[in-house]
């Protein structure tokens, strides 16, 4: 049986491994993408690799609602980000947005 590598996730990311984290799989990309088209203003922001995760990105939409996933490389999630004519940030030079603090506030007022 003969993997595929059908997001480049191998190819993308270069010989480096977190040295804690499970790699990023097609599950994880799959995920992001269900979570743009369900709903809108979708907006990823690109989360750096540490020595303890794999680079991650984070999908919030127009209301705040955001969910996180491994994604390998920055250059996965650009590829992906393209195909669906959605914006890609680097969470270290553009910060979260505000409507993502909003949305985990309401979140945490519901649950009380």
């Amino acid at each position: 049986m003969r993997w595929r590598d059908r997001y480049g996730l191998r190819r993308l990311r270069g010989p480096k491994i977190a040295k804690f984290d499970r790699e990023a799989n097609d599950a994880d990309i799959e995920a992001l993408i269900a979570f743009a088209k369900s709903r809108r203003g979708v907006e990823f922001y690109v989360e750096p690799e540490t020595f303890a995760t794999d680079t991650t990105a984070v999908a919030v939409a127009d209301d705040g609602e955001w969910t996180r996933r491994r994604v390998g490389s920055p250059a996965v999630i650009s590829k992906i980000a393209r195909g669906l004519a959605l914006p890609v940030y680097d969470v270290q030079l553009t910060g979260y947005p505000p409507r993502m603090r909003a949305y985990n506030e309401r979140r945490k007022r519901e649950e009380s």
